[in-house]
């Protein structure tokens, strides 16, 4: 259906989803990965997010998109789409880059998960008192035993 027809093209990205959005002239579906916006998003918050740089503008009804939105969750997938269709927007003209970057849409938003480290968090290889002990073992025996190697010095 919409092959033919020419279009403005955004990217947009958050956490680890990444959206590719095509803007048509038309009447105002959204569609997402060939779904419709109501049936791919079930909160009423995240299809806010989607349709907000459209609302400021007041573009509602004039413009289909179609988007096609890979990885993370649902919350990354709305913020992805919101910066994609804010991007292809810009295409369209530059008039509206003001009030877009005064609203953030044009933002990418670079919080991302934390990578998971494989060690234990909040422990030292040795407690406090662990050392404290073996310092003074060391200190109370012969010079000779100061020099054994694996031994916490303070």
């Amino acid at each position: 259906m919409y092959e033919t027809k020419p279009y403005f093209y955004g990217t947009g990205r958050r956490k680890n989803s990444v959206a590719r959005v095509r803007v048509y002239d038309g009447t105002g579906k959204i569609t997402i990965n060939d779904r419709d916006i109501d049936n791919y998003f079930g909160l009423e918050t995240l299809k806010l997010i989607v349709r907000s740089p459209l609302v400021l503008l007041g573009l509602e009804g004039k413009y289909d998109v179609v988007v096609r939105v890979a990885g993370g969750g649902v919350s990354g997938q709305a913020g992805a789409i919101r910066h994609g269709i804010a991007r292809a927007l810009l295409q369209h003209g530059d008039e509206m880059r003001p009030t877009l970057k005064k609203e953030g849409f044009l933002t990418r938003d670079p919080r991302m998960k934390e990578r998971k480290k494989y060690w234990p968090q909040g422990c030292p290889s040795r407690s406090a008192v662990q050392q404290a002990i073996i310092y003074s073992l060391i200190m109370l025996k012969s010079p000779e035993i100061r020099h054994f190697p694996g031994f916490f010095y303070a």
